[in-house]
């Protein structure tokens, strides 16, 4: 029979210790809310070994005890080496850990796993929890398959993408606040006032015990890296990563841990703020990364400890260049990341340029969800698409007519100028399109025809080079 390791819940404010099944998420004595964290005694596991299927129940002896064990396959996600990419950041070992390859396309789906399973255990019928996306799409996932009702408080700014998972699953979905945090404090009221499981992400403790496998993980399949860099929203994310490692350590298994970096965006950077000691409040703040966009983070502290214990660093990156790393993500290693884990490479080019990281170490960036779900940001690239071939035409179009302006010439001769680059008959409907248009006229002789540039063609010319001159 395998062995688990015993475990309590224990206030990381004021050490208060509580022995329940219930995870809770408020400390019964400092009041503290998210304070509650997992404590394992290793003694009473003895030795590890790690086995069965790679994926997220082989880690199941070092989680809070579940009996049943909800599962869609999640977890055992792949750890690629991003050759590409790494080259054209001039680095010797970068990794893309691809959580989108989870059920429901992100992270989250280790936490929906376990809090599911602990519901199944406790006999709960229906969960709450308050979510920008990722979270909320996942919970809503498991609790369809296990026949749970699932109640999603969601913020004003959600990708639609997300929203339509939840949809799909048949979560009951209310709009609360402009922001997660205010989404928060109403899904807290609907669980003192009605009992239902309290499943956000912040709040639950089994949460980080979820995604502490994430470090488990990274570690069997390439040991421990030189960094890890990750995206920070309520700050749970790369405290689970730090814990997981920690606990490593603890068990004998490794020595040291891996430096840990946290990213946000620039439009919304709370936890970046408090690590690098600014007081400032944020005027408003606003990211098209909406998975970490959380005003008031529960975890900051926790992730600051983080980041200060395995001499990391916190930093936050623009929107364009978290939409620049997204798009080369893609373009290189064919993998399609959300905004928020895309801002993990937009940060590494820029930690890299100012030699915060050293080009010979190696490199994890965590991946944490799809940028199908982002679909904000596909209406942005599409919209830059239509303007790139818009743009691409507009400049074939004035190269034509900049050639006919100096002298009158013909379809074979304009299309060798611009160097065959196109087949004549595309020529000849930009030559069409400028003749309906009155910039160019057209004589036939000896059976050719023969273009010139109009008077309009001229003055058109003319604008276009005004314009360029402002610009």
């Amino acid at each position: 029979m395998e062995k688990h390791a015993t475990s309590i819940l224990q206030c990381i404010r004021c050490g208060e210790k509580i022995e329940v099944e219930m995870p809770e998420y408020k400390c019964r004595k400092c009041g503290g809310v998210g304070t509650l964290e997992y404590r394992v005694d290793y003694e009473s596991l003895g030795e590890v070994k790690f086995s069965g299927e790679f994926n997220f129940w082989r880690y199941r002896s070092l989680m809070p005890k579940v009996s049943n064990c909800a599962t869609m396959h999640e977890g055992g996600t792949p750890l690629y080496r991003a050759e590409r990419l790494a080259k054209s950041l001039g680095l010797s070992r970068l990794y893309l850990k691809d959580e989108t390859r989870n059920p429901t396309n992100s992270f989250r789906d280790r936490a929906a796993a376990l809090m599911v399973s602990n519901m199944l255990d406790l006999g709960y019928t229906a969960a709450v929890c308050a979510s920008n996306g990722n979270m909320g799409a996942s919970l809503a996932a498991y609790c369809a398959k296990y026949g749970m009702a699932c109640h999603v408080i969601i913020p004003k700014h959600v990708d639609v993408g997300k929203l339509a998972q939840m949809i799909i699953y048949d979560a009951v979905i209310e709009e609360y606040g402009e922001t997660v945090d205010e989404s928060m404090e109403k899904a807290m009221n609907l669980a003192d006032e009605t009992g239902w499981y309290q499943a956000s992400s912040s709040l639950n403790p089994l949460v980080i015990e979820a995604q502490k496998t994430i470090a488990f993980e990274i570690y069997e399949q390439i040991g421990v890296p030189d960094n890890i860099i990750v995206a920070m929203g309520s700050g749970g994310t790369i405290y689970s990563i730090w814990k997981g490692f920690r606990e490593l350590n603890d068990l004998g298994m490794i020595k040291g841990s891996p430096r840990l970096i946290g990213v946000q965006s620039s439009g919304c950077p709370p936890i970046v703020n408090a690590y690098l000691g600014k007081d400032e409040s944020i005027e408003s703040p606003m990211t098209r990364a909406t998975s970490i966009f959380v005003l008031n983070p529960p975890k900051r502290d926790l992730a600051i400890k983080a980041i200060r214990e395995s001499g990391g660093l916190a930093v936050a990156v623009s929107d364009q260049e978290i939409l620049e790393a997204e798009q080369e993500i893609a373009k290189m290693e064919g993998i399609f990341a959300e905004p928020a884990s895309s801002g993990t490479i937009a940060a590494l080019r820029r930690l890299l340029d100012e030699s915060a990281i050293d080009r010979g170490d190696s490199v994890v960036c965590l991946i944490t969800g799809s940028g199908l779900k982002a679909t904000d940001v596909l209406q942005t690239l599409s919209k830059k698409r239509k303007m790139a071939l818009l743009e691409a035409e507009f400049s074939t179009k004035e190269r034509i007519l900049r050639i006919i302006a100096r002298k009158r010439t013909y379809g074979y001769e304009i299309w060798k100028e611009l160097g065959k680059s196109m087949t004549r008959a595309a020529i000849y409907q930009h030559l069409n399109d400028l003749r309906s248009r009155g910039l160019i006229t057209v004589q036939v002789k000896n059976g050719r025809k023969y273009f010139t540039i109009t008077q309009r063609g001229r003055r058109v010319l003319k604008a276009i080079d005004d314009i360029k001159v402002l610009l």
